[in-house]
């Protein structure tokens, strides 16, 4: 099984032959140190890059490249080495990227020879840095593990490889430089996507005007401050915010920037590259579609796209889904825009002329405007139709097909829930729509681990329709939805894998977190007073300087006996109050800097009442990915500029579903405890 790490985090190898597979989007150049068991590199020669790509037991590429290869073999490594580090670094003088913030997050996966992976890492975080220590491979008793580092620098290779205690690490920079720059003609771009290495299914072919902006990093990241793409550093997918919010965008990578678009083949798809995974080997193909008539579309099937399991297929589709949904709809609208445009055009040309003002000329010439615009709209709406059809056909297969992690409350495979043996890929947060596809909905999902804290909105601003007057309501409704968030995240972790804390300092969220608090899956009963808020709070805060102090050190496996390795979540619920400035710093700090140790954030609060806090409540309002507890069209898309409606998840009324999977959880819980 394959093992997603997160920052700091080690997986125990079984092979000694193995392939380091890096995809990162844009060209990098990889290498590696090699160390002995004092982490020491003893020189130049323990060096493997570009100029120098080959050392016993390790060879790395001699050009930069969107993807790498790095064979490793571990017996034929020298008995002093302990420790194989794979850096990656932008290019210096190539006129692209000269920082990771700009590009899509760098995936890295150790596989075996077979292609089956072990462990994977995407490096998230990056912002003004240019080299990256990504992942070390290191002995320990005899026994070789993986560890995910994703410790940058923002003085690049010189500054890594100084940090390495290479005494010449500028000329060897240099040197490492000028032998990629030697090769910068033949470098190796991002693949494009082909029927092996993408989604295997045809979306409907674009109209004559169907043509948008193409994302540089993930697409499809989603930013919950307007229509604008404001999306924040340290976005993930939509999704994704994970923006992200895609997610990517909720949140996956860092947001990207549109660009002109690759010119499409007639009547074909248009490209957009894939979030996440993109292999130089392409996964298992997709299940073939089920044969269509002539001039009709082959009926949908659920998992049809391409993946190395499963639910990565139905990850994908869904993604796929979700950009098919942003295309279509943005080439709609600017149909629609350039009939507008057209018969304003044609409307001017008559009334500029005195002659054409009044009379049967002028009339009719306006009648010719107002009949060549609706056909055009007619034309435009033709089209969407058409996609919405095969895209809510696919939907009606993908939607019960799709595994509990990913899947509404009132869907029937919650009823045969079991404690997983392992965290899946990706979460439902929601699901997502537009007014012209109304009724379509696309599941919101966002990579796991968590890249960005939740802000649950419980302000007036959260309600669309204003059936909430009673902010009592609305704030209740919000915890609500955060309760069902969290039971989610809860469910789709293995015992002991996730904790979760509560914080409320007057008492007032008790109604709405009894199903947590009874059931027994809180660690410790919710927090009151401001007594109880200095406790959780200090608590989270020292776990975090903790690990990062460890993780830096690299003595993660030197923790104190008895830490708690699991995600941690904490839910704060009525905030501002029974807040100071010093409680606010550090919530700004957790969702700052704990998402990359395990520490995740979700806040319960309005905006309005928290102003009062001014320039303290702004980084962290930009910091989280905004929900809210009722429908809200406030994601904005980057990508195509679209506001999407996100609705949140919530139970149906009167199912006892929640219920029965934290009873399970819990149950599980007390097991791994004993």
């Amino acid at each position: 099984m394959t093992a997603e790490l997160v920052r700091g985090q080690n997986h125990p190898l079984s092979q000694s032959r193995l392939e380091i597979r890096v995809s990162a989007g844009t060209p990098v150049v990889a290498g590696a140190t090699l160390s002995d068991e004092d982490g020491k590199v003893h020189g130049t020669e323990w060096v493997a890059h570009p100029g120098a790509p080959t050392l016993p037991g390790l060879e790395v590429s001699r050009q930069a490249a969107a993807d790498h290869r790095l064979a490793v073999d571990l017996d034929a490594v020298p008995a002093a080495v302990h420790r194989v580090s794979v850096l990656l670094a932008l290019p210096t003088g190539a006129g692209g990227p000269v920082r990771f913030g700009a590009v899509a997050a760098p995936f890295v996966a150790v596989t075996g020879l077979d292609g089956t992976e072990v462990a994977s890492y995407t490096i998230t975080g990056l912002d003004a840095e240019s080299a990256v220590v990504a992942v070390e491979l290191y002995r320990r008793q005899g026994a070789w593990k993986v560890r995910a580092i994703g410790q940058g620098y923002a003085g690049g290779l010189a500054e890594l490889l100084a940090d390495q205690n290479l005494p010449e690490a500028g000329l060897l920079a240099n040197g490492i430089n000028e032998a990629v720059a030697q090769g910068l003609a033949r470098s190796v771009a991002a693949p494009p996507r082909t029927a092996d290495t993408d989604r295997s299914r045809q979306p409907a072919a674009p109209g004559p005007d169907q043509t948008g902006p193409t994302p540089q990093g993930t697409p499809g990241q989603i930013s919950p401050y307007g229509t604008q793409g404001a999306v924040p550093p340290t976005a993930g997918s939509p999704y994704g915010g994970q923006g992200t919010p895609a997610a990517g965008t909720p949140q996956a990578g860092h947001p990207g920037t549109p660009s002109d678009p690759p010119a499409a083949p007639a009547g074909g798809p248009i490209d957009y590259s894939h979030p996440r995974r993109r292999n130089t080997t392409p996964p298992p193909p997709a299940p073939p579609a089920s044969p269509a008539r002539p001039g009709q579309p082959g009926q949908p099937v659920a998992g049809d796209a391409t993946g190395w399991s499963m639910d990565e297929r139905l990850y994908n589709q869904v993604w796929g889904m979700f950009e098919d949904l942003a295309r279509t709809t943005a080439a709609y609208r600017s149909a629609v825009d350039f009939a507008d445009s057209r018969r304003d055009k044609e409307l001017d040309q008559v009334l500029s002329d005195p002659r054409s003002r009044i009379g049967g000329q002028g009339d009719a010439a306006r009648e010719a405007a107002q009949t060549k615009h609706a056909q055009l709209v007619d034309q435009a709406r033709a089209t969407l139709d058409r996609d919405l059809a095969q895209l809510t056909a696919e939907s009606e297969v993908v939607e019960p097909a799709l595994p509990y992690a990913y899947a509404r409350w009132d869907s029937p495979v919650w009823q045969a829930y079991r404690v997983p043996m392992e965290t899946p890929m990706a979460l439902r947060l929601g699901d997502l729509h537009l007014p012209e596809s109304d009724p379509l909905r696309i599941p919101m999902l966002v990579r796991l681990p968590l890249e960005r804290g939740l802000w649950i909105d419980s302000g007036p601003s959260a309600s669309l329709d204003g059936d909430f007057a009673d902010s009592y309501d609305l704030r209740r409704l919000a915890l609500e939805t955060a309760v069902s968030h969290a039971a989610r995240l809860l469910a789709v972790h293995p015992a002991g894998d996730f904790t979760v804390h509560v914080i409320d300092p007057a008492g007032a969220g008790a109604q709405a977190l009894a199903p947590l608090a009874q059931s027994g899956v809180l660690a410790a009963p919710p927090a009151a007073g401001a007594a109880g808020v200095t406790d959780v709070l200090g608590r989270l805060t020292q776990r975090v300087d903790l690990v990062q102090m460890a993780v830096r050190g690299g003595a993660s496996e030197s923790l104190p006996p008895g830490f708690d390795t699991s995600e941690q979540l904490v839910i704060v619920n009525d905030f501002p109050h029974g807040f100071d400035d010093r409680a606010v710093n550090q919530l700004r700090y957790l969702a700052d800097e704990g998402p990359a140790v395990g520490v995740h954030l979700m806040m319960v609060a309005d905006r309005e009442d928290a102003s009062a806090y001014g320039p303290l409540l702004d980084p962290l309002w930009r910091s989280l990915l905004r929900l809210t507890p009722v429908p809200s069209d406030h994601l904005a898309d980057p990508w195509v500029g679209h506001a999407w409606t996100y609705e949140p998840p919530l139970v149906p009324p009167g199912s006892q579903v929640l219920q029965q999977v934290l009873a399970q959880v819990a149950a599980a819980r007390r097991a791994w405890n004993r």
